[in-house]
């Protein structure tokens, strides 16, 4: 019996659409047809194997309740390349594993781990797997996935960190209940002045946004040194903009200026002030001249001023970055900060639906770098530490012989 065409158009226009068992089937189903010779037939017309086509019509003469529910038989198919390779899977978790950052023999040690340089590879070492089988073996055999990095770590972990947290707790339950206030402070990074991109979205006409230079070197408008205090009680802050350089006289004087113009109409009682600042900056723990200033504070507004500074490596803890610095952030997205009174409008128009409210004043002082506090004036500091971590935990109060 010669080759019959119609068979082989229609298995072939078919056959994409079928898996192995269908088209098993319709191979019988045209051997059937046929009749007498039909499995030879279809076999030389569509070049399927004669005993597939046998099998395809015994499928098709057997019952339906027992027809075969499997397309192959049990470990049929072609074998998964992590099975024919044995040690693929043991090279790629190789290849991928944080340990390797700090290994200098590691293959990928200088490189980015995508997929195609991971297959490169795993060629280098005598497997066979292309960028698609590398992905699907992360992501199905190794359970990796894409990731970026996370800003959790902060440094070397003090031992006392969790009871300098309980510590400044208690600090301000404490002055809190007797109706004294809590102030958290901090120096908010420097902002350059001018026509500068500055990072977030905003909504805009479609095809208009804002135009800004390319470059973000400071012009002859200079920067902007924002410092801030945040009243923990009220949810209220205060923001002094200083154009020259952030200093403890600086902090001092924004700290100043909140007492006059806020703090004492809202706490006319004051007897005390508790202030808790990070360890650093131009409020550190070590800094004689930040200290020196508070005395004169002291001095000047007749009460005590007891700080508390967060451990090394907890500045995210300070109570001003996420309850009021991250909103005003917020509130500036996208916007170009053109000159110290835009930096001013936006600050003060900061606001949450929790109710925090702020201030800022512009402060045009000049304060000067590197001023030393010799051994004597630190003497004369009126100051009485804590027990437990003295370095953090202090109290400066009016010099005895001030009034």
């Amino acid at each position: 019996m010669g080759q019959d065409p119609s068979v082989k158009q229609r298995v072939e226009a078919l056959s994409p659409f079928l898996d192995e068992r269908q088209r098993r089937l319709m191979a019988g189903t045209e051997a059937a047809a046929i009749g007498y010779g039909g499995i030879s037939a279809v076999a030389r017309a569509t070049g399927v194997c004669r005993d597939t086509v046998r099998r395809g019509l015994a499928d098709l003469n057997a019952k339906a309740d027992e027809a075969p529910a499997r397309v192959r038989q049990p470990g049929g198919g072609r074998k998964q390349a992590k099975d024919e390779q044995p040690g693929l899977l043991a090279a790629l978790r190789e290849l991928v594993e944080p340990i390797t950052r700090g290994d200098p023999e590691s293959p990928l040690r200088w490189v980015s781990k995508g997929v195609r340089k991971l297959s490169a590879a795993l060629r280098e070492r005598g497997f066979t797997a292309g960028r698609t089988l590398v992905g699907r073996l992360l992501k199905d055999e190794l359970e990796f996935n894409l990731q970026a990095n996370a800003k959790v770590l902060e440094g070397s972990r003090h031992p006392d960190r969790n009871a300098q947290f309980e510590h400044i707790a208690a600090q301000n339950k404490a002055f809190r209940a007797d109706n004294q206030p809590v102030i958290s402070v901090d120096a908010k990074k420097k902002e350059l002045i001018g026509e500068y991109k500055n990072n977030g979205r905003e909504w805009r006409p479609q095809g208009e946004p804002e135009l800004v230079n390319v470059h973000d070197f400071a012009g002859q408008l200079g920067k902007a040194n924002p410092y801030g205090v945040y009243d923990i009680a009220a949810n209220a802050g205060w923001v002094g903009v200083g154009l020259s350089a952030d200093t403890a006289e600086f902090a001092v004087e924004t700290i100043r200026r909140w007492y006059h113009a806020v703090g004492k109409p809202r706490y006319p009682d004051m007897t005390r002030l508790f202030i808790t600042a990070d360890g650093g900056g131009s409020n550190g723990s070590r800094l004689r001249l930040w200290k020196m200033q508070l005395q004169k504070l002291a001095d000047e507004i007749g009460i005590e001023i007891t700080v508390s500074h967060y451990p090394p490596g907890t500045s995210k803890w300070n109570k001003i970055e996420h309850k009021l610095f991250a909103f005003i952030t917020m509130n500036w997205r996208a916007q170009p900060l053109t000159s110290y009174m835009v930096i001013i409008q936006l600050i003060a128009a900061t606001t949450t639906v929790t109710g925090l409210t702020v201030a800022c004043k512009l402060d045009t002082n000049t304060y000067e770098k590197g001023i030393k506090v010799t051994p004597a004036e630190l003497a004369s500091i009126n100051i009485s530490y804590d027990q437990f971590h003295p370095e953090w935990n202090y109290t400066i109060s009016p010099s005895r012989h001030s009034g």
